[in-house]
Parts: C-alpha cells; structure tokens; sequence
C-alpha cells in the first residue's frame, strides 16, 4: 500500500498532446471493445509472438514448482512423503503410531522445504536490484540477459534432483530465484519497446494470456503428463520444470527486434 500510494502522489499523469484526435480515435472504438480485441490479437507483433513462447514455458516452469515442488521435495530429499490415511487402521494401536510417526516426519521435511522456497523470492529481489544498477550504467542487452537468466534457473531445477540437505536447497531455489527475477521484468522491457505506445495497453492486457494459458495447460494435465514419461517419481516434475525453462531460454534467440533487445536507463 505505501509503494501504491507513494506512486499515486508523486507521479503526474500527462494528458495526450493533441487532445482532439485522441477523443476522435476514443469515440470510434466505444463499443467496440470485443472487436477491437479480436483485431488486435489478430494483427499481434511478431516480437510479441516470439515473446509468447519464451513466457509460456516460463510460467508452464513455475505452475510445476509452486505444485509439485512440496511433495517433490518432501519425498526426495528427505524421504518423508505425505502419508496416506486410507492406508492405515486407526483401530489398530500399532498403525496410529506408525501414521503419526511418518505424518511428524512429512511435517518436519515440509517446514524445512517451505523454508528453502523462500529463498527464491529473496535472491529475485538481489537480481532485481542488481539488474536495475547495472542498466543504470551499462547498456544491457535485453535477450540475452534473460536467456542467461532462465538457463541459471533452468540449472537449479534441474539441481533439485541432486539435493541430499537444506543446504543444498538454498543454492537451488537461489538459482531459481534468478529467473523469477528476469521473468518478472525482461520480456515486458522488451514488449514495450517494440510496439505502437498507442496500443501500450490493450497489448500488454494481451500479453497476460502467455502468462494464463501455460498455467491453465498445468493445471488440467499437462504437469502430470510431462513428469510421468519419465518415472512415476514426483522430483521428475521438477526435470521438467528446468528443461522447460532451457526450452524458454532458447526460444530468446527468436528474438531479433533491435529495440527490445537494447535496454539502457537515462
């Protein structure tokens, strides 16, 4: 609310510079809001395009962590999977010791996984800022720096497999955390500078469908599909969330608009 509220009363709204044309062209589009939508994603800029792909396995990546990455984790790292009620007799004395026993144990690795996941919000701030300094000083390129920054991601999912303590983790969700960052700024920097200002926001409220549609595709099937071609394992999902993020990375390289790949701060 303070971040909202600072940005409220210290930035001006400037109206357009030729304020007749702009009520022209704002009374020919009333009512013609469900058309202009469907022109728009009909007449969608190739970078945008290009940038579509990049952010569909980007987001398909994510949705696979924040669903499987507990009991991935839980299960792999610490042996410690979510008990199953129906397999135990509560009747029976032995089995209630043996459920509450596993479902302390589940308990236990689950804190310390949450705790490992925080991590990533952490260092996607640190890469934030870092990357805010350095356009700052430096002319930045856009593509490739994003590429970079899913290929590390990409690297601590892929880790993951190979955790054996907290520790090893931390170093992952850091990685990751790297990615987040880039994901949350690099590819709008470089959709704002390779479209028409005038089309700024319906084409940025177009973007988002990137954002929906691999997280829908997640949620319906697609995580449980992908992961299960490799093994019934759960940590196989989270294989699938670095190669999809390699896969993202690589899809920069479609990338060749000169005006979204540089990217420097006055």
């Amino acid at each position: 609310m303070t971040s909202i509220l600072y940005t409220i009363f210290t930035t001006d709204e400037y109206p357009p510079e030729d304020m007749v044309a702009f009520e022209k062209m704002r009374a020919e589009s009333k009512g013609r809001f469900i058309q202009d939508i469907v022109e728009n994603i009909g007449k969608m800029p190739s970078t945008m395009v290009k940038l579509g792909v990049v952010q569909f396995f980007s987001w398909f990546a994510f949705f696979t962590m924040w669903s499987m990455a507990m009991p991935a984790l839980t299960e792999h790292v610490y042996d410690a999977p979510a008990p199953m009620e129906n397999a135990y007799d509560f009747a029976n004395t032995v089995q209630q010791q043996q459920f509450d026993t596993a479902n302390a144990k589940y308990q236990d690795a689950s804190d310390k996984v949450g705790s490992a996941m925080g991590i990533y919000g952490l260092s996607s701030m640190g890469f934030a800022l870092v990357l805010a300094y350095f356009s700052s000083k430096f002319r930045v390129n856009r593509k490739f720096t994003h590429m970079v920054s899913l290929i590390i991601g990409g690297a601590g999912f892929i880790s993951m497999y190979f955790a054996s303590n907290i520790w090893h983790l931390y170093g992952s969700f850091l990685l990751v955390g790297i990615a987040w960052g880039s994901i949350l700024s690099m590819p709008y920097a470089m959709l704002s500078s390779a479209i028409d200002a005038k089309k700024m926001g319906v084409y940025m409220g177009l973007f988002n469908m990137f954002i929906v549609l691999p997280q829908i595709i997640a949620a319906i099937g697609g995580i449980n599909l992908s992961y299960q071609l490799m093994g019934d394992q759960a940590i196989n999902a989270m294989i699938v969330a670095g190669i999809c993020l390699l896969l993202a990375a690589l899809a920069n390289l479609l990338i060749t608009n000169k005006k979204a790949i540089a990217y420097t701060i006055d």
